[in-house]
C-alpha cells in the first residue's frame, strides 16, 4: 500500500494533483481546497489511502493524519464511497462534521452533491460515537472526556475544549478543566 507521498508537485488541477517522486508520477485525488494550496514545484508530504478496484487504483491524498481518518470513518458508512467522502471533506470541515454527528443535523450533509436524505441520516447514525479526534489534541480529548463525564453535552464540551486549549496552550488538563468549567459556568448563568 501507498501510506504517504514525498515529492514534488508536477500539475495541479481543480480535485486532483500530480506528484513526482523520485521520478515516477503519482496522481492524487485531493479535495479543492487542498488543490489550491498546492504550487507546481513545491515540495509536498501526502498521507494517502490507495483504493484498488478491479478497473483502477485510485490514490487519495490529505493534508494531515486526522482528514485521512475522518475519510476512512466516512467511507465505512454504507452508500459512502471514496468520492462521496472526499466530496463531502471537500465541503465540510472536520468541525462542522463533527458539529452534525453531535447535534444529530443531517442536513448539513445533504448540502453536500450527490447525498440524499437516506444517506445523510445513514451517515449520523453510523458515526455517531466513532468520530476520530485531532492528532494533537490528546489533551483537547481527555477535557472533552472529563466534561462529558460531568454531565455537559458533546458539542459544547468540544467548544468549550478547543477554546480553552487554543487560550492556554501549555496547561495541564487539571489546569483546562479548572478554566473550563469556570468558561461554562459563566455561560450557563
Amino acid at each position: 500500500m501507498i501510506a504517504s507521498l514525498r515529492g514534488t508537485v508536477s500539475t495541479v488541477s481543480s480535485g486532483d494533483a500530480v506528484i513526482d517522486v523520485g521520478g515516477v508520477g503519482y496522481q492524487v485525488l485531493v479535495t479543492p481546497a487542498h488543490a489550491q494550496s498546492l504550487r507546481v514545484g513545491q515540495e509536498v508530504d501526502l498521507v494517502t489511502v490507495l483504493i484498488p478496484r478491479e478497473d483502477e487504483w485510485t490514490l487519495f491524498g490529505f493534508m494531515s493524519a486526522h482528514e485521512k481518518a475522518l475519510f476512512g470513518v466516512l467511507r465505512s458508512v454504507t452508500g459512502v464511497g471514496p468520492k462521496t467522502a472526499l466530496g463531502i471533506l471537500g465541503q465540510l470541515t472536520a468541525d462542522e462534521i463533527a458539529d452534525a454527528v453531535a447535534t444529530g443535523d443531517d442536513s448539513v450533509f445533504r448540502r453536500v452533491s450527490g447525498i440524499g436524505q437516506k444517506t445523510a441520516s445513514l451517515i449520523i447514525v453510523s458515526l455517531t460515537g466513532k468520530m476520530p479526534q485531532a492528532g494533537s489534541s490528546s489533551t483537547s480529548s481527555d477535557l472533552v472526556a472529563a466534561l462529558t463525564g460531568l454531565g455537559w453535552s458533546d458539542k459544547a464540551a468540544r467548544d468549550v475544549a478547543r477554546d480553552v486549549t487554543t487560550a492556554h496552550p501549555n496547561a495541564s488538563v487539571a489546569e483546562l478543566l479548572r478554566h473550563a468549567l469556570a468558561t461554562m459556568k459563566g455561560a450557563a448563568s
